[in-house]
């Protein structure tokens, strides 16, 4: 047990220097008065506390973003959405969000990554990066793969949910009602019955890393359920993940 509480340690303050290497890196950055790298959807269907979560997240790593709305998106070209470097979709209704997209900017998604945009999708944003029949909207990144629900227990809705990050530390993260990815990409971490719980893949000339957990949850979120797992350590995590989004930067993987 002891061995296992050094190599948790070790692999945390590992995570930590990195994310101090990249924090300075892009505060350097933030000084510069160009485009902002980052764009984050809060159009409708997206919990607005999720959005909030990120906004903390990418605030505290020093990373430039703007927000977009679901009709500001619906305006915007594929050349207008590719001005950026890395689309993040947060959780939310992936059915109201498909829903307040035309199809003509699900198709410019589907191109932007297609031809060098890269996508974080989590939870509802990893639903909408599959397949869907008609007459559900998708981005279709995964050529045709849907995902399902994960199943975290008969009628359990949300929980903290264990992980295995590959080459890293088990992890407590909070879930509600998200996917296990299974058929696409490279597994990254896994729920414990094995199916992936974050994935990594490309699409066309864009990359694209998939969660079906949030590791950005506020702590308020965990009120009534039990995480052995610091919140600041999986809002670490979240950075990584947004790091290795933003720079196409490949992770340890199953």
């Amino acid at each position: 047990m002891s061995e296992r509480r050094a190599t948790f340690r070790a692999t945390i303050s590992l995570i930590s220097l990195a994310l101090l290497a990249t924090a300075i890196t892009a505060c350097g950055a933030r000084a510069n008065n160009g485009p902002a790298p980052i764009l984050l959807f809060t159009g409708t269907g997206t919990s607005t506390g999720d959005v909030a979560a990120l906004e903390t997240i990418l605030d505290t790593n020093h990373l430039k973003y703007e927000t977009v709305s679901s009709a500001e998106l619906n305006a915007m070209g594929e050349d207008g959405i590719r001005r950026y470097r890395l689309l993040i979709f947060p959780g939310g209704n992936f059915v109201e969000i498909g829903n307040s997209l035309t199809p003509g900017t699900t198709a410019n998604i589907r191109r932007g990554v297609q031809n060098g945009l890269n996508y974080l999708g989590i939870c509802a944003g990893a639903f909408l990066a599959g397949s869907f029949p008609q007459p559900y909207k998708s981005f279709n990144l995964t050529s045709g793969v849907q995902f399902g629900f994960y199943a975290a227990g008969r009628d359990v809705r949300k929980t903290a949910v264990a992980i295995t990050v590959a080459g890293g530390p088990m992890l407590d993260q909070y879930w509600e009602d998200g996917p296990q990815l299974s058929g696409w990409g490279a597994v990254v971490a896994k729920y414990p019955d094995g199916t992936p719980a974050v994935v990594q893949g490309s699409f066309g000339n864009g990359s694209v890393i998939l969660t079906g957990v949030h590791p950005e949850a506020a702590e308020s979120w965990r009120r009534g359920m039990t995480f052995r797992t610091a919140s600041s350590t999986d809002h670490a995590f979240a950075a990584t993940l947004i790091h290795a989004a933003l720079n196409r930067t490949s992770l340890s993987h199953f």
